[in-house]
């Protein structure tokens, strides 16, 4: 998202999807001309009133009465049609907005992995929530300002030129200097505008990584570095706003000077000139003076308006970016091959992988793995051992080379259906905010309560979840909440436990449970993995002697193959690396 949409490209954006609402649009238009109108007529009754109380003893009113219960049916018409219109414009508003928000959170879905791993996740928030908001407040104002001042703007000229068109004339010719001054302060605010919303997102992925990762923070001594962090961004943050907030606000009192010096010419033609010639009644002047104020005032409104459109507008262009960013999305795929009845045998022929351009991982991979075979992956950190389950999980596509899952190519099946067809637990959990229940039901949603507690029996969670306060029906909070490391992983295993899928994928998956809850699910893991091609991951090598097939990998190739025992008698690299840990 480095290079962010044009201004001009993002209100075209914009705009089409606006027009979905067209009707509402049209009703909001509507009501509008009739606020208008109504309120512009009501000046014309004053001045008419006027002309009937002029001169001693000339009063007219029966005239003054009806002139009276004309202007107080106007004023009540006038407050419902207004009311009526800010209704529609909040029903536009919000459905571009719940629109927008739609788009972009099913944009993320389809994001690959290396686009989340590659950016900040409170940057990607601030563009769901706060760049969206702040669209919001900006539509709002544009919608319930534009339109009525709009059509002030043409009827107040209509209606002045009716009463007397010199006066207006006087009008036309000093007014357009307020489209100029408007335009040329926009153009300038709308780079600070931007700059702002990007400082923003910097900010939301500080506060972000700065929460989740407090223990690390406080652990280290790191609270006043994070703090001199946060303050330089929020300090930048602070200077843009202030210099955005300034320039922007020139373009209201600018507007005002010229609309006084607006108001000051039609007093002057029109007392000077034609009041002395008689072309023009008091009542008429007072009604051309109203009409005067009233059209300048859209223009003062309007200079605010544009200030929040700018904001506006600067902060969808990085929603529209995010959202016209085709090349980041997976790879389109064939959705009619859909991976079924999976055997569960895996070829990985000739594989080059980087996830830097120009700095190669994984180099001529080669590996074929049978059907119900357990291969278990081991090296040092940074070998590649996640590099690969991410490739078998099409997370990464490959550089070059194949994967191939039944002799057909993943690139050739649905992604959907190649991962269902993978049962994954891996060393970082990921819980939601819901209850126990349902975090484990993740695996199948229609699970019944008796399988979701068999499933919990398996892998040895049902004892801590009875402690619970609900038990089973205890909400936990955002990743976990208060469940120790050990009791997630545990939960996770669980998930998959309640719906065994083909294949399997363990990424460390007993790493933060103690030696005597993961000798037990161990065993529960071998029940789970007969019959079914299991991939384990694993720095505890005695996790995966009995794997019927050991790959010791180092800087991204396998470098030997074979079982335990075998592995032992070659005294080679998983020989010296079994011995660090056990002698």
């Amino acid at each position: 998202m480095d290079n962010i949409m044009s201004q001009k490209n993002a209100l075209k954006e914009l705009l089409g999807r606006i027009k979905r609402y067209w009707h509402m649009i049209i009703a909001s238009l509507l009501f509008a001309t009739t606020y208008v109108v109504l309120s512009l007529y009501i000046p014309k009754l004053i001045g008419h009133g006027t002309d009937k109380i002029i001169g001693a003893g000339a009063v007219d009113f029966k005239g003054l009465t009806g002139i009276i219960t004309q202007i107080v049916v106007c004023t009540v018409l006038a407050a419902v049609a207004q009311w009526i219109m800010g209704l529609c414009n909040n029903r536009i508003t919000y459905n571009v907005i719940r629109d927008m928000r739609e788009e972009t959170f099913a944009k993320i879905q389809r994001l690959p992995v290396s686009y989340i791993d590659s950016r900040s996740s409170g940057d990607i928030v601030n563009n769901v929530i706060t760049d969206i908001d702040q669209l919001a407040d900006g539509l709002l104002m544009g919608f319930s300002n534009l339109f009525t001042g709009a059509i002030t703007i043409v009827l107040t000229l209509v209606f002045m030129l009716q009463i007397n068109w010199k006066i207006a004339l006087v009008v036309i010719c000093i007014t357009p200097l307020s489209f100029f001054v408007a335009s040329f302060i926009a153009k300038r605010t709308y780079f600070m505008f931007r700059k702002q919303s990007e400082i923003r997102g910097e900010q939301t992925g500080l506060i972000d990584e700065s929460i989740s990762g407090l223990k690390v923070i406080k652990a280290f001594g790191r609270e006043k570095n994070t703090l001199k962090d946060f303050d330089n961004i929020n300090d930048e943050l602070c200077d843009v706003n202030v210099k955005a907030t300034f320039f922007s606000s020139l373009t209201n009192p600018s507007t005002r000077f010229i609309n006084n010096i607006v108001y000051a010419g039609v007093a002057i033609s029109g007392g000077l000139v034609s009041i002395l010639t008689g072309k023009i009644t008091v009542g008429g002047l007072m009604t051309v003076l109203s009409y005067a104020t009233q059209y300048t005032k859209p223009f003062n409104e309007i200079s605010g308006v544009i200030t929040e459109l700018q904001n506006a507008i600067a902060c969808s262009a990085r929603v529209f970016t995010l959202l016209n960013e085709d090349e980041i999305e997976e790879l389109p795929e064939n959705e009619e091959t859909v991976l079924s009845d999976v055997s569960g045998k895996v070829d990985i022929e000739n594989v080059d992988f980087s996830y830097v351009e120009g700095k190669a991982l994984i180099k001529n991979l080669n590996l074929h793995v049978n059907s119900g075979e357990r291969v278990a992956i081991v090296g040092p950190t940074g070998c590649g051992k996640t590099t690969i389950i991410n490739l078998l999980m099409r997370f990464y596509d490959v550089n070059s080379g194949e994967i191939k899952v039944d002799d057909k190519s993943i690139h050739d099946i649905t992604r959907k259906s190649l991962r269902e067809s993978y049962g994954m637990v891996l060393q970082e959990t990921w819980l939601r905010n819901a209850t126990v229940a349902e975090n484990i039901a993740m695996a199948k949603p229609d699970a019944t309560m008796d399988e979701i507690i068999n499933a919990a029996k398996q892998s040895h969670a049902h004892s801590f979840i009875k402690r619970l306060p609900k038990g089973y029906d205890t909400v936990i909070g955002e990743d976990g909440g208060n469940l120790s490391q050990g009791q997630k992983q545990l939960l996770c295993i669980t998930r998959v436990m309640l719906n065994i899928p083909p294949m399997l994928i363990l990424d460390e998956a007993t790493s933060s449970i103690d030696t005597r809850t993961e000798i037990r699910i161990q065993r529960a893991f071998n029940k789970m993995m007969k019959g079914r091609t299991t991939f384990i991951v694993a720095h505890r090598l005695s996790t995966i002697k009995e794997a019927d097939v050991i790959l010791v990998m180092n800087a991204g190739r396998i470098i030997e193959q074979g079982n335990h025992e075998e592995l032992l008698q070659k005294k080679g690299f998983y020989y010296n690396l079994y011995n660090s840990q056990y002698k």
